[in-house]
């Protein structure tokens, strides 16, 4: 019997397929120095890879390390470079020289204090503007994220609620704003990785810390800072949350690469609802506990307030003095531009609301971005 010939040209076809193989999952490791119980691993690498693995089917499978056990927070830029993690959070302010763009910008860090506003513009300004998109570039990583603090507050092991309380006090700072402030008010700024700031107070060799308000929970501040003090002592978005290697970001396909930035937005949506809540919750449970909390005194509220305006007269020549950027002004004022920009979108915006708060990010930032091109050298 002849057997017709479209019948073998279709079980040609059907083995062919057949001998297809799945497409390979891609295994990466993704490394974010913070605690687990934190908010800034637990909605940003920890759910966050979970999400990654549901939206690619599989494919896409980080292997998530929190804490310092695999990278220390300063050797995170180096060990991406170097392909030892691929994807990893990397906080600029301990790496200065080699992130002077993202440090000029973090220098207006302590004259804000909406995490909601300066989470959602530091992301859009990292990934759009050409200054800082050539710093990215020029390091081998590809910015697919940021960050923003709740205002930091001040722990301390004795009261300081005014400036003759914090005079000759050693404060654990993240930042030269904060510290040139620190040290203008009469105290010892000391600059430690937020991860030294249980064993300084329980030490001694820190006075005081400052941080957000949830790592009197997250990280047990609560046991060796009896006092904690509302001093808004600025905010931290500098550097990348999702900071891929290149060469990495370049070997996934185009549909890889939209799933990523997918997760990354409804995270850092999560992130902010979780960070507000945790700091708010935080302080709450630790005053439960038994744990002073103090509104500041008018003469070290105002040497905040001094400062701030200070450090706006002099960002320009700050930008071009201590970070050597060249274009200062048009840096500085566009990213002034793009948080004014975040305050009029969440104008009215319910903050609770993380469905509609994704959909504005997406629209707003991953929307105009190209899978298939961004990133790419």
């Amino acid at each position: 019997m002849t057997i017709p010939y479209s019948k073998i040209l279709s079980a040609a076809v059907a083995c062919a397929a057949l001998a297809v193989p799945a497409q390979a999952e891609t295994k990466f490791i993704a490394n974010d120095f913070f605690d687990a119980a934190t908010p800034l691993a637990k909605y940003t690498y920890l759910e966050w890879a979970e999400q990654v693995k549901a939206l690619s089917d599989g494919d896409l499978v980080p292997d998530v390390y929190t804490g310092t056990v695999l990278l220390a927070p300063r050797a995170n830029l180096q060990g991406t470079q170097d392909n030892i993690v691929q994807l990893a959070h990397q906080s600029a302010v301990y790496t200065p020289s080699e992130m002077p763009v993202a440090n000029a910008v973090q220098e207006l860090g302590f004259n804000y204090s909406d995490q909601f506003v300066m989470q959602f513009a530091i992301s859009d300004f990292s990934m759009h503007n050409q200054i800082q998109m050539d710093e990215w570039r020029d390091l081998g990583l590809v910015y697919l994220g940021g960050y923003a603090t709740p205002p930091y507050v001040l722990f301390c092991r004795e009261p300081v609620r005014n400036l003759a309380e914090l005079k000759g006090k050693r404060i654990r700072t993240a930042g030269s704003t904060v510290s040139a402030w620190v040290e203008e008010a009469g105290g010892i700024p000391v600059n430690v990785p937020s991860s030294e700031m249980y064993t300084g107070l329980e030490r001694g060799t820190l006075d005081c810390a400052s941080n957000a308000a949830n790592d009197l929970i997250d990280r047990s501040l609560w046991e060796v800072s009896e006092h904690t003090t509302l001093l808004p002592t600025g905010m931290y978005w500098s550097g990348p949350m999702w900071g891929y290697n290149a060469d990495f970001w370049a070997s996934l396909t185009d549909d890889n690469r939209s799933v990523l930035m997918t997760a990354t937005a409804r995270a850092m949506v999560r992130l902010a609802i979780g960070y507000d809540a945790a700091a708010r919750d935080a302080l709450e449970a630790s005053a439960e506990k038994g744990n002073n909390i103090y509104e500041p005194e008018a003469d070290l509220m105002e040497s905040v307030e001094a400062f701030r305006a200070k450090a706006l007269e002099g960002i320009y020549e700050t930008a071009e003095q201590k970070y050597g950027i060249t274009d200062a002004q048009a840096l500085i004022d566009d990213f002034r531009a793009v948080v004014e920009k975040w305050e009029g979108l969440l104008e009215g915006v319910d903050r609770s609301d993380e469905d509609a708060l994704t959909a504005l990010v997406e629209s707003e930032i991953y929307d105009t971005l190209e899978p298939a091109s961004y990133g790419i050298n």
